[in-house]
């Protein structure tokens, strides 16, 4: 992975979001984590870039991948990491999370990564604390490196994004995937379409430069990447489907509707999956499928950001 005092400075002192980066940033990132995923599939997977910085994650909700990949590439960057069980700390009996973030900011880390289940967490804790702040998903608002790891995804297989057709399906009201996907890969000049009933879809939605599809045979004509979300039932507070049986069949991704995009579409899934309910195991299984791929992408990019974000030239005393 190349050292960061031979790249351009990267402009931004967090990643709280895909909105508010430029494409020229978003190239940036994928370009750093594409060197990135060299150093993971070495023999030797520990590089000195990160030497003697700490690196704290701070989970609020629940999320063994993307814990785990956040703890990976800060250890495969050299990085002291320590994961911070919030079942078991204070903020369980009533502290805030500013009062948290004053604690572990008196600690002088170097990068915050933070999953909350309220959409501005992140900012909030960002204007708190003296270090970097990375968005792990916050409330149905933004996940941004799952963004980041997805476009890789993309890059690598296909060369490049501008001008592809994505067809993002399933449960985009309660997902923070869908939008930071939808903001990314408008920004790199993709055609976007989301894929859902209508009880799934956001308010506005159109208006985020999309083409709205109910079937899954309009949706999927003609895609270059299919992209199924999870059914969030635990964010469900009504009847948002009428039973899973009636999902699959109308929006499961099955080989019948796969068939409606292109020969060589990708498959993917950000995880983790309901088999059966948003995606036929022979399809995420199947030769088209990159989910596993997407796994491996996402240590890379976490890497690519912990190292842009903790560059050695950047002033790391005062938040910006």
């Amino acid at each position: 992975m190349t050292r960061s005092d031979e790249l351009p400075l990267y402009p931004h002192r967090h990643l709280l979001g895909i909105r508010g980066l430029s494409p020229h940033d978003i190239e940036d990132l994928l370009d750093r984590a594409d060197a990135a995923v060299a150093i993971s599939r070495q023999a030797e997977k520990k590089s000195a870039i990160l030497r003697g910085r700490t690196q704290i994650n701070l989970f609020f909700e629940a999320s063994t991948r993307t814990q785990s990949s956040f703890e990976l590439a800060g250890k495969r960057l050299g990085a002291d990491v320590m994961n911070m069980s919030v079942a078991s700390s204070s903020v369980k009996k009533g502290e805030t999370l500013i009062d948290t973030a004053m604690t572990l900011n008196a600690m002088r880390p170097d990068i915050l990564i933070i999953r909350h289940q309220s959409a501005g967490a992140a900012a909030l804790l960002a204007q708190k604390v003296g270090c970097s702040v990375v968005n792990a998903g916050d409330g149905a608002h933004e996940h941004p490196t799952q963004a980041l790891l997805d476009a890789l995804t993309i890059r690598r297989a296909k060369g490049h994004i501008g001008g592809l057709v994505v067809a993002i399906c399933g449960d985009i009201l309660h997902s923070r995937v869908a939008r930071s996907n939808i903001l990314l890969l408008n920004a790199l000049g993709a055609r976007v379409r989301v894929v859902a009933p209508s009880t799934l879809l956001p308010s506005g939605i159109a208006d985020m430069s999309v083409e709205v599809c109910r079937t899954m045979q309009e949706g999927l004509k003609d895609a270059d990447v299919v992209m199924m979300l999870r059914l969030q039932r635990e964010r469900m507070t009504g009847s948002f489907v009428s039973s899973v049986r009636e999902y699959f069949h109308y929006y499961g991704l099955d080989a019948a509707k796969l068939a409606h995009a292109k020969p060589d579409a990708l498959v993917m899934h950000p995880g983790p999956m309901n088999r059966g309910v948003e995606i036929a195991s022979e399809i995420a299984d199947g030769p088209q499928s990159v989910i596993q791929e997407q796994v491996e992408m996402g240590v890379a990019v976490r890497m690519a950001v912990m190292q842009a974000l903790m560059d050695p030239r950047r002033n790391t005393g005062a938040a910006q």
